[in-house]
């Protein structure tokens, strides 16, 4: 523990002293930077593991079409204690009251017992509560799915978001520490003005005052830095060093109409959504199922002999039996249980129309994001332009006494929070198209983390989904259908395979018979 506890601080000083300027630097790519928090982040590698979890549900829920076999074995001990009355004599009367007053004979029998056995139990039919299992288990499977997308994309917008806020930390920082060095000269030239009386104390007071708060303002940077750099240590696995500028990003929406279209089609929320109902739905019939008869096979097959000279030979007996059970009453239970899947069932439905809702939502919030930084960047680079043209006339005008030192002073804080601006204004723009990708369900690591392996939900589901199966299982699941209860159709049940993409609006076009 001491090691590791030494290890993790001796990583961690290292990070620090790169992330501070202390020793090489590489520069890196925003796609290194999100293949690596694609394979490592614990938040993602969590949901991944839930995910297999989930698909044992599915497994387990397959278990029902087959078979179940249990082997016992016993011992019994038995001891028989029974008075034995032979000798005793009657009244002359017939009665037994002498049989009181002499004791009866003790008569103690002694066993001890062996047995082995074989029992199977098949369920042939169950009117459909094992069918609709199944399908309530692969739906969860695809609404887990979803989710993990979802984990995916905030994954991925945090990435984004905390690489662009160290490259907007490290230009203001630049900008920082740059006016430092501006200032300095001002007042160096300011102090040797008023040297030779061409300017008054006054001047130089005011070159004194804003080199002051530069000095502050550079100190807020550096610790503005440090944060961010921790946040992406913390999302991305390692400590920045020198990030380069990012890539545009693919498959940015030209109109609003097309952003919508695609969430609507793509949006992980609102697909996990769509596959809760069908869940709900699935439910629904299967305790409706439970009004129906029930057939099933058993059979046991066994041994059992004293244990002394046990032999397995001996006293066989082979049962085999076929019931059907059919529920006459059940206090109730039944329908309440139907009432409470179908109040399930409404709550899915509206959730689904809620996801809709919030799918507009996000996507005119995330667009109209996207078009006002847009904006801003323009006008930023327009203002930083102005404000160094602006800067440099007023320098050269104060050279010539037609400006005054607080005119310069006042242009370069002016230049200074304009190319401040500018660097949010990049940083805006880039995290609100990502945010919009991810609104539109479109931020994937498929098409961000080029070089990194892309994890498929569905590899572990195919290589699970049939163990343990038997040659009847498809047989005995036709079988159960027949006559099963229908799972309401309505337009967002979802009837596509399990392992197939996941896009909601073909999943509402394809509503189950």
């Amino acid at each position: 523990m001491l090691k590791r506890r030494g290890a993790l601080l001796s990583t961690a000083a290292l990070s620090l002293a790169l992330g501070l300027g202390f020793g090489p630097v590489s520069a890196e790519p925003l796609s290194d930077a999100i293949a690596l928090a694609y394979q490592t982040n614990p938040t993602l590698q969590a949901q991944r593991a839930q995910q297999r979890a989930l698909d044992e549900t599915f497994v387990q829920a397959r278990t029902a079409l087959r078979p179940t076999v249990d082997a016992t074995a016993s011992v019994t001990y038995q001891r028989d204690d029974a008075p034995d009355f032979a000798g005793v004599d009657l009244n002359d009367d017939g009665d037994f009251d002498d049989m009181f007053e002499q004791p009866p004979n003790s008569n103690i029998t002694e066993a001890e017992v062996g047995s082995v056995g074989l029992s199977l139990s098949q369920t042939l039919y169950s009117g459909g509560r094992i069918s609709h299992g199944i399908r309530a288990a692969r739906s969860a499977v695809l609404r887990g799915r979803e989710n993990l997308r979802d984990i995916e994309q905030q994954v991925l917008s945090n990435v984004i978001q905390a690489y662009m806020d160290v490259r907007r930390d490290i230009e203001i920082l630049r900008i920082r520490s740059e006016n430092i060095g501006v200032l300095q000269r001002q007042l160096e030239e300011a102090s040797a003005r008023f040297e030779v009386g061409e300017i008054t104390r006054t001047d130089v007071a005011q070159a004194e005052a804003r080199l002051a708060q530069a000095r502050s303002d550079l100190s807020n940077a550096q610790a503005q830095l440090t944060l961010s750099r921790a946040a992406y240590a913390a999302t991305v696995g390692q400590t920045p060093t020198d990030l380069e500028p990012p890539p545009p990003l693919p498959n940015l929406p030209s109109e609003f109409e097309q952003a919508l279209d695609t969430a609507l089609e793509f949006n992980p929320n609102l697909g996990a959504a769509v596959f809760n109902q069908d869940v709900a739905e699935a439910n629904v019939a299967r305790a409706r199922a439970a009004y129906r008869p029930s057939v099933s096979l058993s059979s046991t097959y066994g041994s059992s002999d004293d244990l002394d000279g046990f032999d397995l030979t001996q006293q066989n007996s082979l049962n085999a039996r076929v019931g059907v059970s059919v529920p006459l009453f059940t206090g109730g239970l039944n329908r309440s249980q139907v009432a409470e899947a179908l109040e399930q069932a409404n709550a899915a439905q509206a959730q689904v129309e809620g996801a809709r809702r919030d799918v507009l939502r996000s996507v005119s919030s995330a667009y109209a994001q996207v078009t006002s930084s847009t904006a801003q960047l323009e006008a930023s680079r327009e203002q930083v332009r102005a404000a160094r043209i602006a800067a440099e006339g007023v320098r050269q005008e104060a050279q010539v006494g037609l400006r005054t030192t607080l005119d310069v002073l006042n242009q370069e804080l002016e230049l200074r929070n304009a190319e401040v601006n500018l660097a949010s204004a990049e940083r805006n723009q880039y995290v609100a198209q990502a945010l919009l990708l991810a609104a539109m369900g479109r931020l994937s690591g498929r098409d961000l983390a080029v070089d990194a392996p892309i994890y498929d939900p569905s590899a572990n589901f195919d290589r699970v989904r049939n163990r343990g199966g038997l040659p009847w299982d498809p047989v005995v699941e036709a079988i159960d259908r027949i006559g099963a209860p229908p799972v309401r159709e309505t337009p967002d049940q979802p009837d596509a395979p399990v392992d197939a993409a996941l896009k909601p609006s073909e999943i509402v076009r394809t509503a189950p018979q």
